[in-house]
This record gives C-alpha cells, structure tokens and sequence, in this order.
C-alpha cells in the first residue's frame, strides 16, 4: 500500500517563501536576512527586464568566452591585483600580458646605440583609466622639461578630435588641461595634420588620434598627423607626442591590417590604450595603457608601497580589483595565439561586410564607415522625412535588438546614425536576421510614417 508522505523540503521552496510576498529592499539596510537561494532568485528575476546580451549591438564589450575561460574566472576572482606581494604569480602573469600587449603594438625593443629597453605598462579599469594614465605622464613630462628650462607650466594644452570618447574630456576637466577640440563636419568625421597644425604651440603635452573611432568607427590620419609633429620637432623643437586611443580598433588593426603602420612604428607614438574587454575578447572591465620604454614616464608618478607586506611600484588611478581580467588575458594569449585572433578577427570583419552590404542593398541608407579598419555599420537615412533612425531603433528593440542612434558630434550634430558593431558572438546568420528585422521595420514605418501622423512632436533624442 502506497502512503503519501508531506514533502519535507516543501517549506524551504523559494516560491513559497514569505519573502516573495514582500517587497524586496530598496532603501534601508533589513533587519534580518533570507535564504542564499531566494536573495540569488530575487535578483535574477529582476534581471531578466534587462536587454538580451547576445542582440546587444549597441556595445563593443565582450559579452562570450569559452567555458574554460568562465571556470577560470570563477576560481580566480576573489585575488586582489594590486597585491603582488602575496601573490607574486600575478604580478609575473601581468608582466608577460603587457609584454605580449607591447609586442601585438610592435614596441621597440632597443635604443639607439643597443642598450636594451622594454615596454612599460599595466593593466587598466578600461581604457578611460589607460587614457588618463597616459595622458597625465605627458603632462608631467611636459612640465619637467619647461621647470627644468625656467619656462611656464603653468597653462598645459592637449589637442583631440570631437570623434573622441569622452573621457579625453573629463581628463582635460580633472587634469585641469585646457582641450583644445577639433569640431566635426558634415562628410569628414575624423582628423588630420591640417585640422591639428593651427593648435600646436609649446604648451602642447600631447596630440591624441583615434584608431576606430566610438561614432562613425573611421580612422584619425595617425600618418599623416606623426609627419606633422617630426616636422614641428625639427623646426620648432617641440617634441610633442602622440597617444594614440586604440580602445576600439586596436586589437583589430594589428590581425586584419598588419601592413598598417598606426602603433609605435610611428615615430612620435609614446603610448596607446587598447581595450582587452571589446576586441581582446575579455570579459568587461579591463583595458591596457602601453608606453614606448620606461622614460615615457617621470619617476614622480610612480608610488613606492610598502603597507601590503612588501614595497611595490604602482601607477594607477585605482587600486584594488579582481586580477581575473588579467588572467583571462593571458587565457586568450595562450589558447588563441596571432593565428586564432587572426582568423576571429577576419571572421568579425567578414560578418560585418556582409551585414554592411545586406543593409546597403535595402536603398534607405547612407555608409559613414570604413568597412577595411573596424567591424561597425554606421548608417544614416538618406531621407528621414518620414521617420528617423531612432524611430527604426524603436522598432527593432521589439525584436529584441538594442541598436544605438545617436547624433554625431559638433559640428557635425544635425546627423543623426545607428551604429552596429559586429562582435565575435555576432554570427553570419545572426546578420541575416538582423538585416531582416530591419527591412520589417522599414515597411512597416513607411505604412505609419510617424513623422507625418504627429509633425509636431519629432525631437532631438540623445545617444540610445
């Protein structure tokens, strides 16, 4: 005879729990806590509203790697980077990632007359701490030369395109640096040596380039900007360097467009950020700061501590954080190699041109991209009358899609784009869902024309 017996466990399911009749706490530390498993549920619940990481086409940041990767993450994520005392393995793994980040940049591994130099770097919160790292070095550089010639230091300029990201501005801000900011225009969203020239002077701590820029994904002319700053030296006697900001295009440059001499084989180049979290395929948030060799940055910047149980060296903006970045790092460096990043970032490029090409095919759009230098579809409607590409933006979220429009920088700012990036999660035939949703969207906005339904409430929408 079969008896039915009550279920022990039946009071411990997390649905029938008295917290999911509660409100969850939002203000004030509660007084009691909750089951591990039902704090763990509560917060997953309330993340599936956020969007699907997978159709994210908004961000350049590595959203996939491989299972051995996420195990790695997990086991190593409660080691403290900034503690190489206790964990001295770390700091012999950092070193081995920025010397394998040096020589991806082809930095010079000798001076003149043979004395033997290495790359100086570190890893970075991203490329907005790499950035400001850099730039601060110049400054200081900078300033030691005009102190030690009996020179003003006083007013210290830098000079960048408005195609920037913007933390080139929050360092001219922080850093109290005056920006000296070349504007955009209609048709030419990027800079060159004409743009700069006119803002040079010797007050000049750096002139900063962009590898793939965050609007349109296009190239600063870093050639013919590093021709410019030679001839400057030679008849000024200004030596002014050059940073370049690789968030975005550097990882990609180096394996698609080896040939392409950006990095230090350009002669003024002093230092370059790249982002391991977007095309280093790392999970958020880790970038890299790069110099050309050691004396790139004055020794005042360095900080000698002791109080962690041994003296360290440490450049940084922050301080304490997980090392998993870094180990993860040199994951992808080891299992992948310049062969496998060479065939990922092809791949990318490829989807990208495919998606480019299904997008053009459609006769709605005009291409501000680059297709050769990084893999973003930048469009603009050839005649937004009718609907913007914001409105287009809307309908594909429906999909599921988050695709951002956005209006380009001053002066440049009556141009209204989307943007999609093509990341390695992003498949041939994730493209051609996508460039299908995106013709749905189009039909079904030329039936709505929301732009002729309400004329009176079309407005300026920011950055989505």
């Amino acid at each position: 005879m079969l008896i039915a017996k009550k279920n022990q466990n039946e009071s411990n399911a997390i649905y029938a729990s008295r917290y999911m009749c509660e409100v969850a706490p939002k203000y004030d530390l509660p007084d009691e806590g909750m089951p591990a498993g039902t704090a763990q549920r509560i917060i997953l619940d309330e993340l599936n509203l956020n969007g699907n990481p997978a159709l994210n086409t908004a961000s350049f940041v590595t959203i996939w790697m491989e299972p051995e990767a996420d195990d790695l993450l997990q086991k190593t994520s409660n080691i403290n980077f900034i503690d190489f005392h206790e964990y001295p393995t770390t700091l012999a793994i950092h070193q081995r990632v920025v010397n394998m980040t040096a020589d991806i940049l082809h930095a010079p591994r000798e001076v003149a007359g043979g004395t033997s130099v290495s790359a100086m770097g570190t890893a970075t919160v991203g490329s907005s701490e790499a950035i400001m790292l850099g730039l601060l070095a110049h400054k200081w550089s900078w300033k030691k030369k005009r102190e030690a010639a009996g020179l003003d230091a006083s007013r210290p300029n830098v000079i960048f395109g408005a195609d920037v990201h913007s933390c080139w501005e929050k360092f001219a801000l922080y850093f109290d640096v005056e920006q000296r900011v070349i504007p955009l225009r209609p048709g030419k969203y990027v800079i060159g040596p004409d743009d700069v020239e006119p803002l040079l002077d010797e007050s000049t701590i750096a002139v900063g380039v962009v590898v793939g820029t965050t609007f349109t994904g296009q190239n600063d002319d870093f050639a013919g900007i590093n021709e410019l700053l030679i001839k400057v030296k030679a008849e000024q006697g200004w030596d002014i360097p050059m940073h370049v900001d690789g968030a975005s295009g550097g990882f990609v440059m180096a394996f698609v467009n080896p040939e392409v001499a950006w990095d230090f084989r350009l002669e003024q180049v002093r230092s370059i950020n790249v982002s391991n979290h977007k095309f280093g395929l790392v999970y958020p948030g880790m970038g890299s700061i790069i110099f050309r060799d050691q004396t790139c940055v004055p020794d005042d910047l360095i900080f000698k501590i002791n109080y962690l149980g041994g003296e360290m060296l440490n450049y940084s903006l922050n301080f304490s954080r997980s090392a998993s970045q870094v180990y993860l790092q040199y994951y992808n460096f080891l299992r992948l190699g310049r062969a496998g990043y060479t065939r990922i970032m092809t791949n990318i490029m490829s989807n990208a041109h495919y998606l480019e090409e299904r997008l053009m095919a459609l006769g709605r759009f005009d291409l501000l991209t680059d297709r050769n230098y990084l893999p973003v579809v930048v469009l603009k409607l050839k005649d937004d009358n009718a609907y913007t590409v914001f409105q287009i933006c809307e309908v594909l979220r429906e999909r599921g899609w988050a695709v951002p429009a956005y209006t380009l920088p001053p002066d440049a700012q009556d141009i209204a784009v989307m943007r999609v990036v093509v990341k390695e999660n992003f498949s041939r035939d994730m493209a051609e869902m996508f460039s299908e949703d995106v013709e749905r969207a189009l039909k079904r906005l030329d039936v709505d024309q929301p732009n002729h339904r309400h004329p009176g409430k079309i407005k300026k929408h920011p950055i989505c």
